[in-house]
C-alpha cells in the first residue's frame, strides 16, 4: 500500500533523513521510533506531502505523494503532535470546515460529522469552543479531523503526548479501533505503547532506518546470549552443582525473598545465560529430566524493546537533527501550530 523508496531530505548544514526504504501493507499498525532529532517528524512530513524531498519518492497505491499530490494526499490522514486546530471555532464548525477542505461530498458532511463526534466521544461538545477543550479532547478532535475523509493511511505523530493516564488509555483504544479500518503509522516515545498497539516496529537513528520487524521478532532476533529463567524444585546445592561446567550455559541464582519462596525452601530460581545466541532449552529439558529435577517454571528472557532501542540509538550525533535549518521557508518547527500557509 505505502512504498517509501530512497527518500531523503537535505537541510542546510546537514541531512534530515537519508535514503529511507520501507513499505507498509494495508491494515498494519507500525510503530515509528527514534530519539529526539533522529528524523521521525521530517519523515512523516515527507510521507504526508508537507515537505518536498531532496530525493526519492513516496507511493501510495502507485500514486506519487509529491507528483500526484492532491489525489494521493486525499487518501492520507495526518495528526501532528500539536493538532492544527482553530481555537475560535466550535467543535462542529471545525469538523465542518475540515470536511469541506477534504472534499467530503456536501450531502454526506452532516452524517460524517455526526459519525466522527460519536466515534471520538465528542458528544455534547459540538457547540463548545475548541480553545476550551482539554488536551485529551483536542487530541480527539484532531483525530476526528484526520479521519473524517476516511483515509487509507493514517499518520499519527505522538498522539498521546501530554495526556494523563486515563486519556492515554482512551486514545490507545481509539487507535486500536482505527487500525481495524486504516493503515496506521504511529510515532511515539512511549515504548510500551508500541508493544500494546503495533504489529511492526521501525527504528530510525541519524536519519536512517536501523531496524524493521515485529516486536516479538526484534526481541528474539538479536545476537545477545540466549537466556532462560527457571524455577526448579530441589535442594539448592544439588541444582547448582548440576550446571557447573555445563557446555550450553552458565547459571546464576536469583534471590527471592517473597513469602512464597520462604514457604518453599526447596525451590530454586536460576537465570541461565547461554554461551551463544543458540536456543538451549531442549538440552536443558533432557539435563533436568535425567537428573530427576521437576521444572516448575521456564521462561525465555529477551531483551526488552527499551534495551534494544537504547542499544541501536546510543551513537546519535547532533548533526543529524531532524529540524536542521534551511532557508526558513520550508521547515515547520515543532513549536508551530501545524497550519499550512
Amino acid at each position: 500500500m505505502l512504498q517509501v523508496n530512497q527518500l531523503s531530505k537535505r537541510f542546510e548544514g546537514g541531512r534530515g533523513v537519508g535514503e529511507l526504504n520501507f513499505s507498509m501493507q494495508r491494515g498494519e499498525i507500525v510503530g515509528f521510533l527514534g530519539p529526539n532529532g533522529a528524523g521521525k517528524t521530517t519523515s512523516m512530513r515527507l510521507i504526508t506531502g508537507y515537505l518536498q524531498p531532496t530525493g526519492g519518492q513516496v507511493l501510495l497505491d502507485s500514486l506519487s505523494v509529491h507528483d500526484q499530490g492532491r489525489r494521493a494526499r486525499s487518501r492520507i490522514g495526518y495528526l501532528p503532535e500539536n493538532p492544527p486546530l482553530y481555537h475560535d471555532m466550535t467543535v462542529y464548525g471545525y469538523l465542518s470546515f475540515v470536511a469541506s477542505l477534504r472534499d467530503v461530498p456536501a450531502r454526506e458532511q452532516k452524517s460524517r460529522i455526526s459519525e466522527m463526534i460519536s466515534r471520538l466521544g465528542l458528544n455534547g461538545r459540538e457547540r463548545q469552543l475548541v480553545r476550551s477543550l482539554s488536551k485529551g479532547y483536542k487530541q480527539r478532535l484532531g483525530l476526528a479531523g484526520a479521519i473524517i475523509h476516511k483515509p487509507d493511511l493514517l499518520v499519527l505523530d505522538e498522539p498521546t503526548s501530554g495526556l494523563d493516564p486515563n486519556q492515554i488509555l482512551e486514545i490507545r483504544q481509539l487507535i486500536r479501533e482505527l487500525g481495524e479500518q486504516h493503515t496506521v503509522l504511529l510515532s511515539t516515545h512511549i515504548l510500551p505503547e508500541v508493544n500494546t498497539l503495533c504489529n511492526r516496529v521501525l527504528i530510525i537513528n541519524q536519519g536512517k532506518i536501523v531496524l524493521d520487524g515485529s516486536p516479538d521478532a526484534i526481541a528474539g532476533g538479536t545476537d545477545e546470549p540466549f537466556k532462560v529463567a527457571v524455577e526448579l524444585k530441589g535442594a539448592g546445592s544439588r541444582v547448582e552443582s548440576l550446571f557447573h561446567g555445563w557446555e550450553h550455559a552458565t547459571a546464576e541464582v536469583l534471590t527471592d525473598n517473597t513469602e512464597k519462596a520462604k514457604a518453599n525452601p526447596e525451590t530454586v530460581r536460576l537465570l541461565l545465560t547461554g554461551r551463544s545466541a543458540e536456543d538451549f532449552r531442549e538440552s536443558l529439558f533432557y539435563l533436568l529430566s535425567e537428573a530427576g529435577i521437576p521444572v516448575l517454571e521456564m521462561k525465555k528472557e529477551n531483551l526488552s524493546l527499551e534495551q534494544i532501542f537504547q542499544k541501536l540509538t546510543t551513537n546519535e550525533t547532533p548533526a543529524q537533527n531532524e529540524e536542521l535549518p534551511n532557508d526558513g521557508k520550508e521547515v515547520q518547527h515543532e513549536e508551530d501550530d501545524g497550519h499550512l500557509s
